[in-house]
């Protein structure tokens, strides 16, 4: 179990981490999985991971699962692993850019 120290440190850091809204990820998510024949129901797109960070995205602090925690956790380690969020935004390869936003982060987008 984490403690309340712990899952505010948590909280702060994936709200800094993630910077899209929630709106903007379910659009990506959207977008990114749509092709010339069909688009995918707005709650089947996008990676599970892609969807259980707009999950997060919409709830309350005190409503967090354990497993919302993990994917939390991830999130945090996988964006602060690959980007510098001191640093000014920059134009990273496409590929990266896209990864990333599949779980909130855009690397173009300014720091709250």
């Amino acid at each position: 179990m984490t403690d309340a120290l712990e899952l505010d440190a948590l909280w702060e850091d994936f709200h800094r981490v993630v910077n899209m809204t929630s709106q903007e990820l379910a659009t990506w998510l959207r977008v990114r999985d749509a092709d010339e024949n069909a688009e995918p129901l707005p709650d089947e797109a996008g990676t599970p991971t892609g969807q259980h960070v707009l999950a997060i995205l919409q709830k309350r602090r005190t409503d967090l699962t354990e497993d919302d925690l993990r994917v939390m956790r991830r999130v945090v380690e996988t964006v602060t692993s690959q980007v510098d969020l001191e640093d000014e935004p920059k134009a990273e390869d496409e590929r990266t850019r896209h990864r990333l936003m599949t779980i909130g982060h855009d690397p173009l987008k300014a720091a709250r």
